[in-house]
């Protein structure tokens, strides 16, 4: 069949123009009062477009379009709005710097609005809020992503309450994505191998307020239909496609970007998904430069920065050795290394041949930069890989933590927001990096923080009488169970929210476990709770889903549907309701296996107060004045202990503290010393847990580091980059020669405090000079248990004579600390263009 293919657009009355432009431009979706001139345009097309603005407009009629280009009070409040469009689009911004180089941002997914499903879960929501908040801040970075043409999956849940998936075909014409074409109007395509056949791919563009999103598409005509479907589905598939979409996400990527005429000076590995970007920038100098693997790599490793997600092994992506020799058994040749040597870059033991390809392995040993999502995953994350650095005490891991954020301009509901922009004035708009605008919140009154919340609780039931509804009645379900779904939930009561992926290490059936104890706080006539959960299991995970079978089955066998629901198909629409109308969030994963999750801190910016384990983000955030702690950290065994003790715990909390604290009320009906925790939560966590606290720790901490070691790098024809090749060659050569000969000291069986330490170190250099490697005095307490020094202090040794052969080292401290102190020697690598001196096998101790 010969089919003519064009697009049709809206045909736009000019005054109305800016309502294209807006539309696509995801700022709407941070912006109610901009989603708002659709929904007013027409209400229906709003519904039936899914919510996407730019489908909209191609849904109203054309006669509708000429009323509103005639209706004054439209026209004043769309040019209002798109005032202010134009204003944060060339508004002065925190970043004031240049923006020829840029740091590209790597995610598998992103979680932007409804109109683009591109996002599975909290990944994907985290990447969207990055880009956000990087648009707000003016930073120099763009995303690369993938385009998915069935997204993520739709769940249906079956009449058995058995969780079904749909693939949805998305028409991203009618969303917020523009094809990038060259100047001859042509699509700008890019091309990577695939076990020897190409994979061609097209590039998408996504407005982010200032910034912009790309995506890479391989469902066009030059590709065979299983390369076509590269892109088709996230997390689809099975272990071949998830490594073409990675080598798609991480090669393509980089070269997507060249061929975009953007520079990608620095690389954001947002998990280990993208990490063969690295692969591919060493390529590029190695072409570009002729230069060796090992000085392209000295070039690109300054440059890298990976964030990891996962806070156990099994969670981290591995290739069988046979999947990555059919992708990459000509990589070794382009990169002149033998195939043990590029295994060994995703190994966490190098000669063990039988172990498989780990991603987060070869991001982690190709980057100078890394971190964990929350201050505890920083602690998981380091004892996890430790064994990448041989030797070196835990706490020097180079491993970080930048907690993660939300963005809150996405998540505060839109009646919240406007309370908090009259109260905090324009600045909460204008610079939102002054995080300090949350200290305001007292200048709220109760009256008008609770009516706000009321409201929003109200608007929860309501949106979940109707999702109740349009499941019954898509199941068949008779009339009366219908008429069951009017009296669902109350507008009134103690509300508790519970939604997550649906993985069996969340527990969402933990408060289940004592059916007669939960049965009295749900039909308690003074002081009832009732329960919403929503969440998805992946596909793949059975236990999963039934979880979700059993909690709707424990509510229809003890006749307590009007109390504990479940809304199907959780997605950003889903949580916008939940995390603003709900008046408790709960979280209970096994400790600690959630990194950081960030539901809880979009709940908390709305007033909702958190219960949760001590785990991911709540370790670190939680004070009695802003929530609840299930327990006290501990970790456990035995798991059916743990569900015991913290299902108990639960219980004593909600019946002891939480609901009593909830239903105490003055004659005004207010409960004040309620209101008075969600105030003080939504100052605290405002400011600790925005995503613009999250971004300036991500520029300071690794982005601006980054971009300046680009341009050190590159500067005299990456001289540097060889000179450090060059170095690290020669010390490793040296390495296994070099050795601390022995120690001596003053110290005394007993030092007073204030005396002076004097430590001499006489070392073989093995033919290198005393400025080629760092001397250091290790020291500190020293533990009774095990002999090794806690708490450490490093001092730097200097190189004060040579006898023959041997270099005298000294240094002198002074005896701070009281009790058993110890010291040793180390010695570390020292060059001054090494990002810092932690490389894998080069330290060694006395």
């Amino acid at each position: 069949m010969n089919i003519s293919v064009y697009t049709v657009k809206p045909k736009l009355p000019n005054v109305l123009k800016p309502l294209e432009e807006m539309a696509r431009n995801l700022w709407l979706s941070w912006n109610f009062d901009a989603v708002q001139l659709f929904i007013r345009l027409d209400y229906e097309s709003w519904l039936k477009s899914q919510q996407s603005p730019v489908r909209t407009l191609g849904m109203v009629s054309q006669e509708r379009l000429a009323q509103a280009a005639q209706d004054d009070s439209y026209l004043a409040a769309l040019n209002e709005v798109y005032s202010r469009f134009q204003k944060y689009k060339k508004g002065e911004t925190w970043y004031r710097g240049g923006k020829k180089d840029v740091v590209a941002y790597f995610s598998m997914e992103y979680g932007m609005d409804v109109s683009l499903p591109i996002y599975s879960g909290g990944l994907g929501i985290l990447s969207g809020d990055h880009m956000k908040t990087s648009s707000d801040m003016g930073l120099p970075l763009v995303g690369i992503g993938l385009l998915y043409r069935q997204g993520y999956f739709t769940q249906v849940l079956n009449a058995d309450g058995f969780q079904q998936e749909s693939y949805p075909e998305n028409d991203w014409y009618n969303r917020p994505v523009e094809r990038k074409n060259g100047k001859d109007g042509e699509p700008i395509k890019i091309s990577v191998d695939m076990a020897g056949r190409q994979a061609v791919a097209q590039i998408w563009e996504v407005k982010v307020g200032r910034g912009s999103l790309y995506l890479l598409d391989t469902n066009i005509e030059e590709n065979a239909p299983d390369i076509r479907n590269v892109t088709a589905a996230l997390y689809g598939g099975d272990k071949e496609t998830r490594i073409r979409q990675e080598i798609l996400l991480g090669i393509g990527g980089i070269r997507a970007l060249r061929a975009l005429g953007i520079n990608p000076a620095a690389a954001h590995m947002n998990e280990g998904h993208a990490a063969f970007l690295a692969l591919e920038r060493i390529r590029e100098v190695m072409t570009e430069k002729g230069f060796t693997f090992h000085e392209a790599l000295e070039a690109v490793w300054p440059t890298n920065i990976f964030t990891t997600h996962t806070p156990v092994p099994a969670g981290n992506e591995r290739f069988d050795v046979g999947l990555l020799e059919k992708y990459f058994k000509n990589w070794p040749e382009i990169l002149g290394i033998s195939w043990k040597e590029f295994l060994s870059l995703g190994r966490e033991h190098p000669n063990d041949d039988h172990e498989s390809f780990c991603m987060t392995v070869l991001a982690l040993r190709l980057a100078a930069y890394a971190n964990g999502v929350a201050r505890l995953h920083g602690d998981v994350s380091r004892q996890m890989w430790k064994g990448l650095w041989p030797g070196l005490p835990l706490e020097e891991i180079p491993i970080h933590h930048v907690t993660n954020g939300v963005h809150p301009r996405t998540w505060v509901s839109s009646p919240m927001t406007d309370l908090l922009d009259r109260y905090f004035g324009p600045h909460f708009e204008d610079e939102p990096t002054d995080l300090s605008v949350w200290n305001r919140m007292d200048r709220i009154s109760d009256e008008e923080l609770w009516r706000t919340h009321e409201r929003r609780r109200e608007r929860l039931v309501a949106f979940a009488r109707e999702r109740i509804r349009r499941h019954l009645k898509r199941t068949g379900a008779v009339e009366r169970r219908m008429q069951q779904a009017e009296d669902a939930l109350s507008p009134y009561i103690l509300t508790l929210a519970f939604a997550r992926r649906f993985a069996t290490y969340k527990r969402g059936n933990l408060l289940l476990r004592d059916p007669e104890r939960l049965f009295r706080l749900l039909r308690d006539n003074d002081r009832p709770i009732q329960l919403i959960f929503a969440g998805k299991a992946h596909p793949m995970d059975m236990p999963g889903k039934e979880l979700i079978r059993e909690i709707i089955h424990f509510a229809e066998k003890n006749d307590v549907t009007s109390r504990i629901v479940f809304i199907e198909n959780y997605d950003m629409s889903v949580a916008h309701y939940l995390t603003s109308g709900a008046d408790v969030w709960l979280n209970t994963p096994r400790r600690p296996m959630e990194a950081s999750g960030t539901s809880g801190m979009k709940a908390a910016m709305n007033g909702v107060l958190n219960c949760s384990i001590m785990d991911g983000w709540w370790d670190e955030a939680y004070r009695p004045e802003v929530g609840w702690a299930i327990g006290h950290g501990e970790q456990y065994e035995d798991n059916q202990l743990q569900d015991d003790i913290e299902s108990k715990a639960l219980y004593d909390l909600l019946e002891r503290d939480i609901i009593p604290l909830f239903y105490q009320r003055g004659r005004d009906n207010l409960p004040r010393e309620w209101i008075k925790r969600m105030k003080t939560c939504m100052k605290e966590i405002g400011q600790s847990m925005s995503s613009h606290r999250m971004l300036m720790d991500y520029s300071n901490m690794f982005y601006f580091p980054a971009l300046k070691n680009y341009k050190r790098v590159v500067k005299d024809d990456y001289a540097e980059s060889k000179a450090l090749a060059a170095y690290m060659a020669k010390l490793r050569s040296a390495w296994n020669s070099i050795g601390i000969i022995n120690i001596e000291s003053n110290a005394r069986p007993v030092m007073q405090r204030g005396d002076f330490l004097t430590v001499t170190a006489r070392i073989e250099l093995a033919g290198l000079s005393p400025d080629e490697i760092q001397v250091e005095l290790y020291h500190g307490s020293v533990s009774n248990q095990s002999m090794d020094i806690r708490d450490a202090r490093r001092a730097e040794m200097k190189a004060v004579s040579q006898e023959e052969n041997l270099w005298v080292y000294q240094v002198r401290i002074e005896c701070a600390e009281t009790g058993c102190q110890g010291h040793t020697v180390r010695i570390l690598p020292k060059h001054e263009a090494l990002v810092h001196p932690y490389r894998s096998g080069l330290i060694k101790w006395a």
